[in-house]
């Protein structure tokens, strides 16, 4: 994870209120039995993707929430994923982690949802600077705070956060994941951190 440029208070919070999981691929028997349940599921064994599922349920549901803000049902996105996992089950060539491959397709599934919603409404964002208003009251507890302020940044600099600072996607992979340039990644990642401390240091 990506660490703020300057060494406030804010920043210091921010950092310590993250609490990003640890990777789930941290034993080789681990790794050896979800390559297993991988293959299995694969062949249409519905068991073995069920302790997929329970195995990385929980990621990806932090990952959706703080993707999509309180923009749309968390739930909901996250049964996505793995519907569209098990679908695709069949493209997956292990060149990667399962781990990895389905939080890239949890990303871009976010990401095409997004896409749609913002097709109905037109949404201004001219740049400049904004408030961090709560839509609901906030939690006392800091990571909970960090959360609620997350959820309040304005969607694209949200996805640029998550992605960046949380996930620890690169510039360039962001970018392509966007189509924007690597300049508009790094202005809204600057934007998304000056925002939250703001936000942490009131």
């Amino acid at each position: 994870m990506s660490n703020p440029s300057d060494g406030t208070a804010g920043a210091s919070r921010l950092e310590a209120s993250l609490n990003v999981p640890p990777s789930l691929d941290n034993s080789l028997a681990q790794s050896d039995s979800e390559g297993a349940d991988v293959a299995l599921a694969a062949a249409g064994d519905q068991r073995a993707f069920e302790r997929l599922y329970r195995l990385h349920a929980a990621r990806i549901h932090s990952l959706v929430r703080r993707m999509v803000g309180g923009e749309g049902d968390v739930d909901e996105l996250t049964q996505d994923v793995f519907v569209r996992a098990w679908q695709r089950l069949s493209t997956f060539r292990g060149e990667a982690q399962f781990g990895t491959w389905l939080h890239r397709l949890a990303v871009n599934l976010v990401l095409n949802w997004q896409k749609g919603e913002a097709r109905g409404r037109r949404r201004l964002d001219n740049g400049a600077d904004v408030e961090l208003r709560p839509a609901r009251p906030v939690s006392q507890d800091a990571a909970m705070d960090l959360e609620d302020a997350i959820g309040m940044l304005p969607p694209r600099a949200r996805q640029i956060f998550v992605l960046h600072d949380v996930e620890g996607y690169r510039h360039k992979e962001i970018g392509a994941m966007l189509g924007v340039t690597t300049g508009t990644t790094k202005a809204q990642l600057h934007r998304a951190r000056r925002l939250l401390r703001a936000h942490l240091e009131r």
